[in-house]
């Protein structure tokens, strides 16, 4: 059973990976292989911790070994853990609450740490969402609409019995998670503050690739 976290729980300080393009959201799963031996040791020290949370970060592109961070992050719990035979580890997270960076700590780990300041997203703490709250509904028929055409630009291949089963948040954090945006795009996926915001992103962005692929997008409403 995934722990719950409450406000006070959180911890102050947490490492962070800065995986470019790797998504995480609250309550969804990302897989992980991990074999820098920096991030070995951060993995060892995680595994220690009570909280055993992994901030995940986009940091800005550029040649920079230490590059810059975005503002804000996802943190994850590590639930799944397995060793290969070559030394790496496959780990999964799953989300419990973004974070805004509030600073860098300098120290002695080979790997990066910050504070995390939690308050900002307290309600990712809580239920599920269903999509509704804060706008007009979440419309499946509509969503799948432009999805499948999203899909067919960028050729990608679903199960579409599942699509149309999923409850709205894992269907709308899993896509957002998955689908091939840019690091910028995935970042707004991110910080949109409740899901009928992240549905909202997510179809614009769906529907500039429709676009831009040359396809007429009239039709979908």
């Amino acid at each position: 059973m995934t722990r719950r976290f409450a406000l006070a729980d959180l911890p102050e300080v947490i490492p962070v990976f800065p995986l470019p393009g790797a998504l995480l959201l609250p309550r969804a799963r990302l897989p992980l292989n991990i074999f820098e031996p920096r991030y070995l040791a951060m993995l060892d020290d995680v595994l220690r911790s009570d909280h055993r949370l992994i901030g995940m970060v986009q940091p800005y592109e550029g040649p920079a070994p230490q590059p810059k961070l975005h503002a804000i992050g996802c943190a994850g719990r590590v639930t799944s853990l397995s060793e290969t035979e070559d030394g790496r580890y496959l780990i999964a997270l799953t989300g419990v609450s973004r974070f805004r960076i509030g600073g860098e700590i300098d120290g002695f780990t080979p790997y990066r740490r910050v504070r995390a300041e939690w308050p900002d997203f307290a309600a990712d703490l809580g239920p599920e969402e269903d999509g509704a709250s804060g706008g007009a509904g979440f419309c499946r028929k509509d969503f799948l609409a432009v999805l499948r055409r999203y899909f067919e630009i960028v050729r990608l291949a679903s199960d579409w019995d599942s699509l149309s089963d999923a409850e709205p948040e894992l269907l709308v954090n899993s896509l957002a998670m998955m689908c091939p945006f840019s690091v910028e795009e995935k970042q707004a996926l991110l910080e949109a503050p409740r899901l009928s915001d992240r549905v909202e992103t997510l179809v614009a962005l769906m529907r500039f690739a429709i676009a831009s692929g040359g396809e007429d997008d009239n039709k979908v409403q």
